[in-house]
């Protein structure tokens, strides 16, 4: 039985919030993998403060892009 629990250990959750297009918090959710649905963002760790509000800059896990990256030359 420890030995199962060993081997087949459940990914840890991760940490989202819903930002809409004014770019303010309007949702929390806490899943194992990222949400289909377009909008969410992970963060480090939700806070129920930031609903409502734009998300802190320090809070977001994964970057926002806002204009894709230049096109380099390969190297030869």
């Amino acid at each position: 039985m420890l030995l199962r629990r060993l081997l087949n250990r459940a990914r840890p959750m991760r940490h989202f919030a819903l930002i809409d297009g004014q770019g303010l918090c309007r949702a929390l959710r806490q899943m194992q993998e990222h949400p289909s649905q377009p909008g969410w963002v992970e963060v480090c760790e939700p806070s129920i403060s930031w609903l409502g509000s734009p998300l802190p800059t320090s809070a977001r896990l994964t970057p926002v892009v806002t204009h894709p990256p230049a096109a380099r030359p390969l190297a030869a």
